[in-house]
């Protein structure tokens, strides 16, 4: 990941969750269009099991 891409994803994540969600919906208005790669299966259950496992570890700090 490059720094800029870094630090904006940093600046993203200090915002407060209703401007998180205003930029998560423009930026999803702007890439639906992009020509994504083909993702396998195995792709697919490597993001998923990533997204479980994220899922886990704030549960996890929550409690």
């Amino acid at each position: 990941m490059t720094a800029p891409v870094e630090e904006l994803l940093s600046t993203f994540d200090r915002l407060p969750e209703s401007e998180r969600l205003e930029i998560a919906l423009e930026i999803l208005k702007r890439v639906r269009h992009l020509d994504f790669p083909y993702l396998s299966n195995e792709d697919l259950v490597w993001n998923a099991e990533e997204l479980f496992l994220e899922l886990d570890r704030q549960e996890a700090s929550d409690e």
